[in-house]
């Protein structure tokens, strides 16, 4: 099996994850976990340098999901790859858990940021990524933002302070799903064409089928090679993808599904 066709299957394994552990009858973030399934798969089984059995590798490449509330899908991708237990995931959001609705660093290692307070995850990565420079290290960041997460300023001081160093360790994703909590983000601040704002600020641009695997890992190879300064890959995505009553339908970035629509959305996606 090709490795494309191998992270297809994977990134389908994913999205099952994401509603074992939700569940029925549950208020969960389906919408924005499912839209980057097959980012979270590149990521962590193409394109990554880690180890699981050591977390805290010196050097590693690290992952900042910035739009801390679809950790699902992170948590999902963690347990295939070995973090901890797959059984655990059916603790999201219980009490005791390690598994919150948001992640934490103290609590589960392999995560590097406190995250879901909108817009600060590419700061991180900015102040990490200088430290690394210091410590001559040769680890890689990836930040995952959502496209209405762009709406917060603090997102922009970072890439003007990215590119002004010429960090080009940095890499990152926006999930441009064209949703948010409320509805279409054209209709609450429409924050308009992503590539000019981008390259405006001193960020190499690429653009991608946020669900097409070989894009997404050529796009990655791509900002690897570019040592001028960081990349943003514009990830073209739909909200609930693999789920057909949920793909662009906006009540579901943080909704609830019945026993009915359970059972629908796990045959389809097997």
């Amino acid at each position: 099996m090709q490795i494309e066709e191998k992270l297809r299957e994977k990134a389908k394994e994913l999205r099952r994850a994401i509603f074992m552990m939700i569940g029925a009858n549950c208020v969960g973030h389906f919408g924005g976990s499912l839209s980057v399934a097959e980012i979270m798969t590149v990521l962590y089984f193409h394109q990554m340098k880690y180890d699981p059995q050591n977390p805290g590798l010196k050097g590693r490449d690290r992952l900042i999901l910035s739009k801390g509330h679809s950790a699902p899908a992170q948590y999902a991708a963690m347990a295939l790859a070995g973090f901890f237990p797959r059984e655990e995931l059916s603790s999201l959001k219980k009490l005791g858990s390690r598994l919150q609705g948001h992640p934490n660093l103290l609590s589960l290692p392999g995560i590097e940021a406190n995250t879901g307070s909108l817009g600060q995850g590419l700061s991180m990565a900015v102040g990490m990524a200088l430290a690394e420079r210091l410590q001559k290290e040769k680890g890689r960041f990836y930040v995952i933002l959502g496209d209405g997460e762009l709406q917060e300023g603090q997102v922009w001081e970072a890439a003007m302070a990215a590119a002004n160093f010429g960090l080009h360790t940095i890499t990152a994703i926006v999930d441009h799903n064209k949703l948010q909590a409320t509805g279409p983000i054209c209709q609450r601040m429409n924050i308009g064409e992503l590539r000019s704002k981008w390259e405006a600020f001193g960020w190499h641009v690429i653009e991608v089928n946020g669900h097409s695997i070989p894009e997404l890992i050529q796009a990655f190879n791509a900002a690897e090679q570019n040592l001028k300064g960081p990349t943003v890959v514009i990830a073209h995505t739909v909200k609930g993808k693999g789920v057909s009553f949920m793909e662009s339908v906006a009540k579901y970035h943080n909704g609830l599904v019945d026993e009915n629509q359970f059972q629908q959305a796990m045959a389809e996606l097997q």
